[in-house]
């Protein structure tokens, strides 16, 4: 089966994270966030993942590098111009056969069953078939609303708490049939949500909904990012962890190549990255330090995230919720 990953953001709310490197490769319970997605495609029986990218699909390569050790196909699809949700999905499936596609985000942390998914879609004979997640209130969100089978009948705008019979929302993974965009033909900017799902509705096509309590979070601000840290951690999350990754006390995640002073402290949520150090009476609260970070004797360092190759002095305290790109350096020389 192929997956179609989309990957076109610019991550700027991870910045200065995403400067150097695209957000699906941002270090994620140390390895890239990717390596972990394309772990669970395998599970579900993906053989070729295709990520759908801007302009430049060179940041990209180490995954597609990364394909033996993964397990699966792995190729980049540019875009010249902005194709919004659908558009490149809809480039990318061009002269396919007719058999179901996955497509996923990039920076979406999910443990949703996508094995059940792909056979509901299957089942269901619809061409499209929405994972749905539950919301309390269903004012910030587009709501999906389907009849007693599962089958979607409409789609309701942020309507106020108990004004529909639904309270659940688009969680941003579906299974396609590549014959649904016979309804859209052409090429350039396309949306899902504004345009393909609705038009299939108009059109009479079956479109599924499959309600999952799985977890769901979008890790495209640094708050995000580091709750679903959180959530792998304290078992809400299911995430197929890098080799070695060894999760401690139950608070916390150190990568077996990482030294950590025996008088040191690390807990609530915190992850050491492969090969950092962590000195004589630090403190690590609830902190995300990516690979080869060196925290020096005495320093502390709360809620907050700290780049590749980036060095924190004696003493020093990091600000909550800091977000500290590549070789950066706090203290005194």
């Amino acid at each position: 089966m192929r997956a179609l990953i989309l990957a076109g953001g610019r991550g700027t709310r991870l910045r200065p994270l995403t400067h150097l490197i695209p957000k699906p490769l941002v270090p994620f319970m140390g390895d890239p966030y990717a390596h972990g997605l394309l772990r669970r495609l395998v599970d579900a029986g993906v053989t070729r993942a295709t990520f759908l990218v801007g302009r430049d699909a060179a940041p990209f390569q180490p995954l597609v590098d990364a394909a033996p050790q993964l397990g699966l196909a792995i190729d980049v699809a540019t875009e010249e111009m902005a194709l919004d949700t659908a558009g490149a999905v809809r480039r990318a499936l061009a002269g396919e056969a007719d058999e179901p596609v996955l497509v996923c985000n990039g920076d979406v942390l999910t443990d949703v069953d996508l094995r059940r998914i792909i056979d509901g879609h299957v089942e269901s004979g619809a061409v499209a078939t929405l994972t749905l997640h539950e919301v309390t209130d269903t004012s910030a969100f587009g709501v999906v609303v389907r009849n007693g089978q599962g089958m979607v009948r409409r789609f309701v705008e942020k309507p106020q708490p108990g004004t529909v019979p639904d309270n659940t929302i688009n969680a941003g993974t579906y299974v396609l049939q590549p014959r649904l965009f016979d309804h859209f033909p052409g090429d350039g900017p396309l949306s899902f949500e504004r345009q393909v799902f609705p038009g299939l509705l108009d059109a009479g096509e079956k479109m599924f909904g499959i309600n999952d309590d799985a977890y769901w979070q979008d890790l495209g601000t640094p708050a995000r990012y580091l709750e679903g840290h959180r959530a792998v951690i304290d078992g809400e999350c299911t995430w197929p962890l890098a080799e070695g990754m060894v999760v401690v006390e139950g608070q916390s995640a150190i990568h077996p190549s990482a030294v950590v002073d025996e008088t040191a402290v690390v807990r609530f949520g915190s992850v050491v990255g492969p090969r950092c150090r962590v000195g004589a009476g630090a403190v690590l609260q609830g902190a995300v330090l990516h690979e080869e970070v060196e925290v020096h004797d005495a320093a502390v360092i709360s809620d907050a995230l700290v780049g590749a190759l980036s060095e924190i002095g004696t003493g020093v305290v990091v600000p909550k919720g800091s977000v500290l790109g590549i070789r950066t350096y706090l203290g005194t020389r």
